[in-house]
């Protein structure tokens, strides 16, 4: 037996492999498309509200001036969501989200763990998830060859140089473009 990370475990049920092999690589951006929808609803809520809704919230909670981290979550969670959904800029917003959640863990922290008691529970548990989807981002598949930022225009090509990790998964924006802010 290999001691090797990579290998797969033995199939109690060896027939359901051609099963595994199709859905297995669909994990991942079912985990990314979930985050993103999750950021994207939260997100809407202060578009269709307005920021300036939020900004007597925002400064009890002592963040003073408030607008800045208004429009900072509202990016994070409508724009980062929609990019999660799609799988551009995986890593980036990914990474922007747990560390927005990180703070609202911080300061739910007070509260307990239990999120029926506005408990830090749900934000621990989604930061957690995009923090995973940050460091995870998506790898290329054996023998997939070059990033085809040399098919993509002068701009794209800009891009694709800044960026040269991608994430998202193998059904992503990011791993078509072959890039990753």
């Amino acid at each position: 037996m290999s001691d090797s990370v990579d290998a797969e475990p033995r199939l109690l049920i060896p027939g359901l492999e051609p099963f595994y092999r199709f859905v297995i690589p669909l994990a991942w951006p079912v985990i990314r498309i979930a985050v993103g929808w999750n950021l994207l609803v939260h997100g809407w809520g202060k578009v269709s509200r307005g920021p300036s809704a939020y900004i007597r919230p925002f400064m009890e909670m002592g963040f003073d001036p408030a607008m800045p981290w208004i429009w900072g979550g509202l990016i994070i969670e409508f724009v980062g969501g929609i990019a999660l959904i799609l799988g551009l800029f995986t890593r980036f917003f990914a990474a922007a989200a747990a560390v927005e959640l990180l703070i609202i863990t911080v300061l739910y922290w007070k509260t307990g763990f239990s999120w029926l008691n506005r408990g830090y529970e749900y934000t621990l548990l989604w930061g957690l998830v995009c923090f995973a989807i940050a460091l995870r981002g998506a790898r290329r598949r054996a023998g997939s060859g070059e990033c085809p930022a040399r098919a993509l225009n002068r701009v794209a090509a800009l891009a694709a140089r800044f960026a040269r990790q991608r994430g998202g998964g193998p059904y992503s924006v990011d791993r078509k473009l072959g890039v990753q802010l």
